[in-house]
């Protein structure tokens, strides 16, 4: 475990995106998702909030991070995960003078995120057209369930809701004639964290064309166009078999085998991803004679013939305990594995010499936990500068930054803006 520094200085920023500010106007998961990986890279993000409630997942636990004698803070381990390395401000927009403070924070700034429903900050005029007018080099992405146009452009979009529409629940579970079969959604909310990941390179790439042209420019990003476009290799299935993908459990629509099998003391994975694969993993099960039946030899035969050879394979492994297995087919090449719980995977030796699992100093806890960001440069390393901030930590400073002074802020605070 990796314990890093809190003090959130430009002497502590060495990301590749030191010196760009971002104003982060979005809550639950896929922009504050896109805004923590931004400012993993060194940005300075300044997370907007709503004075007394903040950040919807403020709210979202239990779990919820224990202080030093133990007592629960408030901060849900949910909204922990996504807003590190971030300055959390206070400012109720639905005000004009808050209206201001935003625009003259816009003015600073290199991006806006935000994930309000179509047409919802116009009103606030906090819209692209109207920053864009005072900051014409300002990249402004906005996050919504379906567009930005279209016939449901005006709905709200939740993560589980588009894993349905968008296809990703129809290939994922068992088949209906298994027990426990029917569509399942992905244990994660898988769907926002592509839309964060889609969001950050579409940003990235906003950002070198305005180093050509001098513009900024507006980032129109739907979760239901992520996620069909990360459909994959099964969208491709689709459009040029013409034939519906069916669910297949932990099973491979094009590779076989490639899943999970019984041990003597649970579950293992085996994911053969050739031919040379197949025929020594046949060998260690004591069948070699698999790996030159014709029914077998290639992997289009074998997805041909999956239902006859998946319980082959599973009669044979299920004599043996999981460690067994790992030992002997990594030992000829085979690639397999557990299925680990999460207690499992922060204990595995190459996590943890990865450091995946780091803590940041925290005001209320001592400490907090975090998974650290899977990205390693070579020159400017990713930063963990301070854990995810106390609602309003940061209010003043970020305001005396932009020149507010001490009367101006008191003033604001009054009038409860901030």
């Amino acid at each position: 475990m990796a314990r890093d520094a809190e003090n959130d200085t430009d002497a502590c920023r060495t990301g590749p995106l030191t010196g760009l500010v971002v104003l982060d106007l979005s809550r639950i998961l896929a922009g504050p998702w896109a805004t923590q990986l931004l400012a993993d890279l060194g940005a300075e993000v300044i997370k907007i909030e709503r004075p007394g409630r903040g950040d919807d997942t403020r709210q979202w636990g239990p779990p919820w991070l224990r202080d030093r004698e133990g007592n629960e803070t408030g901060e849900s381990a949910y909204y922990l995960c996504a807003n590190r390395n971030k300055r959390s401000v206070t400012v109720d927009f639905t005000q004009p003078v808050g209206q201001a403070v935003l625009h003259r924070l816009a003015q600073r700034a290199d991006v806006v995120v935000e994930n309000f429903k179509v047409g919802g900050l116009a009103p606030y005029r906090l819209d692209y057209p109207t920053l864009a007018a005072c900051n014409p080099r300002l990249i402004y992405c906005s996050i919504t369930g379906f567009g930005q146009t279209g016939p449901y452009a005006g709905r709200a979009g939740y993560d589980f809701l588009i894993q349905g529409m968008g296809g990703l629940m129809s290939i994922t579970g068992r088949p209906d004639s298994e027990p426990g079969g029917g569509p399942m959604k992905v244990g994660v909310a898988l769907t926002d964290i592509l839309t964060g990941l889609y969001a950050t390179i579409a940003i990235l790439a906003a950002l070198a064309a305005r180093e050509k042209t001098g513009r900024g420019q507006h980032i129109d990003l739907a979760l239901l166009d992520v996620q069909v476009a990360c459909l994959a290799n099964q969208a491709l299935n689709y459009l040029v078999s013409g034939r519906v993908p069916d669910r297949l459990g932990n099973a491979h629509p094009n590779i076989v085998p490639y899943q999970d099998f019984p041990s003597a003391d649970g579950h293992m994975i085996i994911a053969v991803g050739n031919d040379a694969q197949f025929a020594r993993l046949a060998e260690q099960l004591g069948h070699p004679e698999w790996a030159v039946d014709p029914r077998f030899a290639t992997n289009a035969a074998r997805v041909a013939h999956r239902d006859l050879l998946i319980p082959l394979i599973a009669q044979e492994t299920r004599k043996q305990p999981t460690a067994y297995w790992i030992r002997a087919l990594e030992t000829v090449g085979v690639p397999c594995g557990p299925i680990n719980d999460l207690a499992a995977v922060f204990a595995d030796p190459q996590v943890t010499h990865r450091e995946m699992m780091r803590t940041l100093p925290h005001p209320l806890a001592g400490e907090v936990p975090q998974v650290a960001n899977p990205i390693r440069f070579s020159e400017t390393p990713v930063t963990y500068r301070n854990a995810p901030p106390i609602l309003g930590a940061d209010t003043e400073d970020v305001l005396r930054s932009v020149g507010y002074d001490a009367s101006e802020i008191a003033t604001l605070r009054q009038k409860g803006v901030i």
